[in-house]
C-alpha cells in the first residue's frame, strides 16, 4: 500500500473535494451549482423560467450582489467584515427618520449616507491595519456599535417613512424591453457595481490588493502600501453596503428586522463563489455567481416549502467547508516545517 492509498490520505483527499465543491473551488463550480438549482426550479415550477419571474429574482437577488461583491474585496484582501448587515439596518432606519416622507430631502439624505458609510469603512480599516485589531474583531465591534445605537436612537421601533424618490431604486424598472417587461433599477445598479469591480480588479491596485491578500509582507517589501490597500477594500465594501441598503429600503420599506444576518449571507455567496477565506484567490464573477448561487437555493427551499430556519444551517455548512479547504490550501502552500530532530534550520546568512 502507498503512502497515497492510507486512509489518512484518502480523507484528506476527501476534505479537499468536498471544501471544494462547497466553497466554489472557483468561478466554474458555483456557475455549474447555478445552472443545476435552476434546473430544479423549472422542473418544479416551469412558469419560473418566464422573463417576468427571472427578473424578479435578479432583482431580489440585487441586494445581495452588491454587498457580496463588497465584501469580496475585503476578503480577497485577508480580511473580513463583520459590519456590513447591520450598517444596511442603520442606513435604512436612519434615513426613513431623516427622510420622513419628504421628497426634497431624499438627496441630502442619500449623500449623508454615502459619507456615513465610508467613515464606517475607514474607521473599519484604520482600526484593523494602524492598532493591529483582527479585522474580525474590529468589524464586530462596530457591528454592535451600530446595532446598538440606532436601537437607542429609535427606541427598538424605526419611525419616519422613505419617499418615493428613494424607493425608485429599489422597485423601480429602469426600461421596458418588449417580450421581456420592465428591467429593474435594481438590476442594473447591481451590474454596474460588478462592473466596476471587474474593471477595480484589473487595475494596478486590484491586482496588489490579491498580492496583499496573498502574501502581506512579500507585497509591503515589493512597496504597497499595505495599510492603505487593506483600508480602502473596507471603505469599498461599507460604500457598497450603503448602496445596498438603498436597494433593500426601496424594495422592503423599514422594518426593525432590515439587515439582520445579510453579512453571514454576503460571506456565504463569496465563499461559495470560491474566493478563498485568507485572501490571495477569487474573482469578482464567482462572488457574484455565489450571491445568485445563495439566492438560487433560498428560492428553491421556498419552491420545496422547507421551513426558513434551514437557511442558516445551509449557510454554516458553506462557511465550515470553506473554512477547512481554506485552511488545507494554506497548509499545502506553505513550506515544510524543521524537523524537531535536527532542530531549527539555518539560512544561508546564519550559516555565514
Amino acid at each position: 500500500m502507498t503512502a497515497t492509498d492510507t486512509p489518512a490520505a484518502g480523507a484528506s483527499g476527501a476534505l479537499r473535494r468536498a471544501g471544494a465543491a462547497l466553497a466554489g473551488g472557483g468561478g466554474g463550480t458555483v456557475f455549474a451549482l447555478l445552472v443545476l438549482v435552476f434546473a430544479v426550479i423549472f422542473a418544479i415550477n416551469p412558469g419560473f423560467a418566464r422573463p417576468p419571474s427571472l427578473l424578479a429574482f435578479a432583482q431580489q437577488a440585487a441586494p445581495l450582489v452588491v454587498l457580496a461583491v463588497g465584501q469580496y474585496l475585503v476578503i480577497v484582501s485577508g480580511e473580513l467584515d463583520l459590519s456590513v448587515g447591520s450598517l444596511v439596518g442603520a442606513q435604512v432606519v436612519v434615513a426613513a427618520r431623516l427622510i420622513d416622507g419628504q421628497e426634497p430631502m431624499t438627496l441630502p439624505v442619500l449623500l449623508l449616507m454615502l459619507a456615513f458609510g465610508a467613515a464606517v469603512g475607514l474607521v473599519n480599516g484604520l482600526v484593523t491595519t494602524v492598532l493591529k485589531v483582527p479585522s474580525i474583531i474590529a468589524t464586530l465591534g462596530m457591528m454592535l456599535v451600530l446595532y446598538g445605537a440606532v436601537r437607542l436612537w429609535t427606541g427598538g421601533a424605526p419611525t419616519g417613512a422613505l419617499s418615493e424618490a428613494f424607493r425608485v431604486a429599489g422597485r423601480g424598472d429602469a426600461v421596458v424591453l418588449p417580450f421581456i417587461g420592465g428591467v429593474p433599477w435594481a438590476v442594473v445598479i447591481a451590474a454596474a457595481a460588478g462592473a466596476a469591480a471587474v474593471a477595480l480588479m484589473r487595475s494596478p491596485y486590484g491586482r496588489t490588493l490579491t498580492a496583499v491578500g496573498d502574501n502581506a509582507t512579500a507585497a509591503s517589501f515589493s512597496g504597497a502600501r499595505v495599510w492603505r490597500v487593506r483600508t480602502l477594500a473596507f471603505v469599498g465594501s461599507s460604500v457598497l453596503a450603503t448602496l445596498a441598503a438603498v436597494l433593500i429600503g426601496g424594495f422592503a420599506g423599514v422594518t426593525a428586522q432590515v439587515g439582520e444576518g445579510l453579512e453571514f449571507s454576503a460571506i456565504t455567496a463569496v465563499v461559495l463563489g470560491g474566493v478563498v477565506l485568507g485572501g490571495g484567490r477569487g474573482t469578482v464573477l464567482a462572488a457574484i455567481g455565489g450571491a445568485l448561487a445563495v439566492e438560487a437555493l433560498f428560492t428553491l427551499f421556498n419552491q420545496l416549502y422547507l421551513p426558513s430556519t434551514i437557511q442558516p444551517a445551509v449557510q454554516g455548512l458553506i462557511i465550515i467547508a470553506a473554512v477547512a479547504y481554506a485552511a488545507r490550501e494554506r497548509s499545502r502552500r506553505s513550506p515544510r516545517a524543521p524537523a524537531a530532530a535536527g532542530g531549527p534550520e539555518k539560512s544561508p546568512r546564519e550559516e555565514v
